[in-house]
């Protein structure tokens, strides 16, 4: 059947680079300065400024009034030596007057997009922000706007990225020099607005965020005095683990997930679950957890050559930099085998000839490229992007098998036409000395533009990151959309199990609890623990609250800025556990089975492509037994 989409997918989503890059002589990286703007005040920042940064120009197509006020501009990170080194920021008002007032309890919140190098003016656009760009660059209002719930903002950062400015030489050296910027330009905000200096403050962020704010966070708990009162951060489909943990190690339950990417071929599966156990990815994930989880190796391909970011240490500590070469959307598809093979040729090669327990020699343990590869060649709807100049996975959300997928630009209003006469610019006092991009390439300096991130991924010491959140009673909420490929569900669940939190490893009781939108429906799984979070998230995928905005809005009221305590492990006075709304067998497995329809087809209006019955009946049947746990030994 044919319908037009109801909701919008994305040609470049601002959470993993994803742009091909140029190399750059370190002499020529770009440099970029803020724009001094008429009736700048003197002297140092105070509440006197506030007039200054406040939007007052109307935007381009916005004819309604996105609730309170809004504030825009760049305002330095404090470092030395680097006066040109800046972050931009654009905050609205939850109600008119509510951010300038006096108040100290009022929760108020930050916006971090990924990449690393991404915008956040792509959360602010098509994610979570009042103003929402279509893609014929209409312009709505966001219903589901998280500036409904508290004064939100969204910052560009590291310096370089989107707005923000830096000196050519300035660029950030590594993870710790982001945190500390951070704290540098959170100084002056509060300056701007006194009263976030207490207002109990929610950072919030997605994907590549999984690195920041963590760092984030260890320059706040290193500071005597932080300039804001951190209550508590919100990671979504967060890179805090190693590449091999959270893309790698999941692929197998993203097939159990969405058994429509082999065409729910029973031998298929049966080879992905042995390569699965060859590679070390059949963790033994307990509540509570039995031992620390050690790390999975990366096994390279032994049959074919591969990039040598690959191979170096590098990659081992930030997989992110390899993506945009082997997801770079429009410009390559994925390597395929050696020739093009029908899918009984490709079983009959890999299944039934080769020997048994050996890694793949032409993926090693590249199991996600193994099932992308597999998709496009030999499943429908996937396999009709073979024939296309255009890549036709989206490994942000499974389901979406369009081809040419809904292009989603800022930059025409940010950059486009208007730029000539600089409405947006003007507006939101942003920096002259540069054009808005979605994507930076060069973060930490990198001539290359490969955006390789020198520092160690969270995951290794998580443990002392959760000592002192709760020395600084920090809240960690994580959650994931079901639909994400590229850092599933599982590789988080994986991480929190491997963390040392309340004085226990991980959770002790697993993820079961059903949780619920405002019209009563079904909307994932939650648990809470210790002053932790985790929720999973039905139907959505990477960039949740763009794909599920109502759930994603009654999520950041309940759990981010509120106390809702459904999933809340608690103990009675005589040492009896309960769980607050209860556990759910058929919840408690791994997998939440993701839907049956796939979308497919060019532009807004799409097809659904839906297996037949009797094929997901045997694979329901199929999988039960592949997947049950074996009966305990008689003792």
């Amino acid at each position: 059947m044919t319908r037009t989409k109801s909701w919008t997918r994305r040609v470049s989503t601002g959470v993993v680079t994803l742009l091909a890059t140029a190399r750059y002589a370190a002499s020529q990286l770009p440099s970029s300065y803020p724009f001094v703007y008429p009736d700048e005040p003197s002297g140092d920042f105070s509440p006197v400024w506030q007039q200054y940064f406040q939007v007052t120009q109307r935007l381009p197509n916005v004819t309604f009034i996105p609730g309170g006020r809004a504030y825009a501009g760049n305002l330095p990170v404090q470092r030395d030596g680097h006066p040109n080194n800046t972050l931009f920021f654009v905050g609205f008002e939850k109600f008119l007057g509510s951010l300038t007032a006096k108040k100290s309890q009022e929760p108020w919140g930050i916006w971090l997009n990924g990449g690393p190098g991404s915008s956040s003016m792509y959360g602010l656009f098509f994610e979570n922000g009042p103003i929402r760009i279509h893609p014929d660059y209409s312009v709505t209002s966001n219903d589901y706007s998280w500036n409904k719930l508290a004064d939100y903002f969204w910052i560009d950062q590291p310096v370089g990225v989107g707005y923000s400015t830096a000196d050519a030489d300035g660029y950030a050296a590594d993870e710790d020099q982001i945190g500390a910027d951070f704290m540098g330009f959170l100084s002056n905000l509060v300056k701007v607005f006194p009263s976030l200096a207490t207002r109990p403050l929610h950072l919030t962020g997605e994907s590549y965020s999984g690195y920041y704010i963590p760092y984030i966070m260890k320059a706040y708990f290193g500071l005597e005095n932080p300039p804001v009162n951190i209550a508590k951060i919100a990671i979504g489909d967060g890179s805090i683990a190693s590449g091999q943990v959270f893309e790698l190690l999941p692929a197998l339950t993203v097939i159990q997930t969405h058994p429509q990417l082999i065409g729910y071929d029973q031998d298929v599966y049966k080879y992905f679950e042995e390569q699965a156990k060859l590679c070390h990815y059949d963790v033994n994930l307990t509540y509570p957890q039995n031992g620390v989880i050690p790390p999975v190796p990366l096994n390279l391909p032994t049959q074919r050559d591969v990039p040598f970011l690959l191979k170096s240490s590098a990659y081992r500590k930030n997989l992110m930099a390899e993506l945009k070469k082997r997801y770079a959307l429009k410009k390559r598809k994925l390597s395929r085998r050696e020739q093009e093979r029908s899918r009984a040729a490709w079983k009959r090669d890999f299944l039934s000839d080769r020997p048994s327990g050996i890694i793949d020699p032409w993926y090693g343990c590249l199991q996600l490229d193994m099932f992308i590869d597999y998709a496009i060649n030999y499943t429908f709807p996937w396999s009709l992007s073979k024939n296309t100049s255009t890549f036709g996975f989206d490994v942000y959300d499974v389901t979406d098998a369009t081809n040419p997928q809904i292009n989603q630009d800022a930059s025409i209003f940010l950059n486009g036409k208007q730029a000539h006469t600089y409405l947006v610019v003007d507006a939101f006092h942003a920096p002259k000395s540069k054009a808005w991009a979605e994507n930076f390439d060069f973060v930490f300096g990198n001539p290359d533009g490969l955006n390789v991130d020198p520092s160690t991924e969270p995951m290794n010491w998580l443990t002392e990151f959760a000592t002192n959140a709760s020395a600084h009673d920090v809240s960690v909420v994580l959650y994931s959309g079901n639909n994400d490929a590229l850092i599933a569900h599982r590789g988080t669940e994986v991480t929190i199990q491997n963390t040392t939190f309340g004085g226990i490893q991980g959770f002790t009781v697993k993820p079961s609890t059903p949780w619920y939108n405002d019209a009563h429906q079904f909307a994932g799984i939650i648990r809470q623990e210790r002053n932790w979070t985790y929720v999973l998230f039905d139907n959505a995928g990477h960039l949740v609250a763009a794909d599920n905005a109502p759930n994603a809005f009654v999520f950041l009221r309940e759990f981010v800025l509120g106390d809702n305590q459904t999933g809340l492990v608690t103990k009675t006075a005589t040492g009896q556990v309960v769980v607050i709304g209860g556990t759910n067998s058929t919840l408690a497995q791994d997998v939440l089975p993701g839907g049956d329809e796939i979308y497919y087809g060019p532009g807004a209006k799409i097809s659904t492509y839906v297996f037949p019955s009797a094929t997901r009946a045997a694979w329901k049947s199929f999988i039960q037994t592949e997947t049950a746990l074996p009966s305990p030994a008689a003792g």
